[in-house]
């Protein structure tokens, strides 16, 4: 798949700010299985001292700082992006999910690098605290001795089941706890719910950012700025890899996901936050376009 991407992020001041020091994680990974081209960056007031680099987890971060007296700010980043499928998943279907779990209890002593990396997403972060109520709702998916796929899918599934997408019913402050009793949430609670229940259990799992292409209704047009940025869940499979899962979606990503990073929890991959001197309240306004690109190719076959 072939996408041109847009994502505007504007904030109103109150008041003018003489000074902000910003990061911004809003410029798509490169991945096997994923590309990405021609990236044109736009700040507005004009920034200074504009640069790149890969934070801890390899995401991809621009700093920058404005200096001059401004009463808003705007950044608005455009990429080109193909996707391909994700690795087979077959490699991992016999494998129980208490031995991945036992995998990194004793990844220290096995040497396994990868094992020793992937237990960071086992521990406690800033917005997953792992607890007994996220275990005990996980645990009807994870019987003993069965396998850590068909678990994995199970509980996807029961969160998408279970809960109901409500913008109005959290907030980034919300605890995983409320989200548990009340059932209600959106993307980012879910991807928080799924990775504190497997971390309950012992089972390294980290926050995906990124973008999915939505349809419109049938008969009407996208609108523009319509999208917005998506959460999901990777697990660790020990001598395998990272399989994504979209509990929001009760689906497993495929080409029409788009990964801008991915974390111990949201507060990793933030995409714009920064500090300010001045400037009152502010009133935020986040726009995002994902557009399929059909090449000369592709149509010809089509039509």
């Amino acid at each position: 798949m072939k996408y041109k991407l847009r994502h505007m992020t504007r904030y109103q001041y109150s008041g003018p700010a003489t000074l902000s020091h910003n990061e911004a994680r809003i410029l798509p990974r490169q991945l096997p299985w994923q590309t990405c081209n021609n990236t044109q960056l736009t700040i507005s007031p004009d920034a200074v001292g504009l640069s790149e680099r890969q934070d801890f987890f390899g995401n991809r971060v621009i700093y920058f700082a404005i200096e001059a007296v401004h009463n808003s700010l705007e950044v608005l980043v455009s990429s080109e992006v193909e996707t391909f499928p994700r690795p087979a998943q077959d490699f991992f279907s016999g494998a129980a999910w208490e031995d991945a779990a036992a995998e990194m209890l004793s990844a220290v002593r096995s040497g396994n690098r990868d094992s020793i990396a992937a237990r960071l997403f086992v521990l406690d972060s800033p917005f997953v605290m792992r607890q007994p109520a996220l275990r005990d709702y996980a645990q009807s998916s994870f019987a003993p001795g069965r396998l850590l796929r068909d678990a994995l899918l199970e509980l996807n599934g029961r969160i998408f089941e279970d809960f109901t997408y409500d913008e109005d019913s959290t907030t980034l402050a919300t605890p995983l706890q409320e989200v548990l009793e009340t059932k209600r949430g959106v993307c980012q609670d879910f991807a928080h719910l799924l990775i504190g229940c497997l971390r309950s259990v012992g089972l390294p799992a980290r926050y995906v950012s990124g973008y999915m292409e939505t349809s419109p209704p049938p008969g009407q047009e996208k609108l523009l700025g319509a999208d917005a940025t998506h959460a999901w869940v990777a697990v660790f499979i020990p001598g395998w890899g990272w399989q994504e899962v979209d509990p929001t979606n009760g689906c497993v990503p495929d080409e029409r996901y788009i990964v801008l990073g991915w974390g111990r929890d949201f507060a990793d991959v933030t995409p714009l936050k920064g500090v300010m001197s001045g400037g009152g309240e502010h009133e935020l306004t986040v726009a995002v376009d994902v557009i399929p690109v059909i090449d000369a190719v592709s149509e010809r076959l089509l039509f």
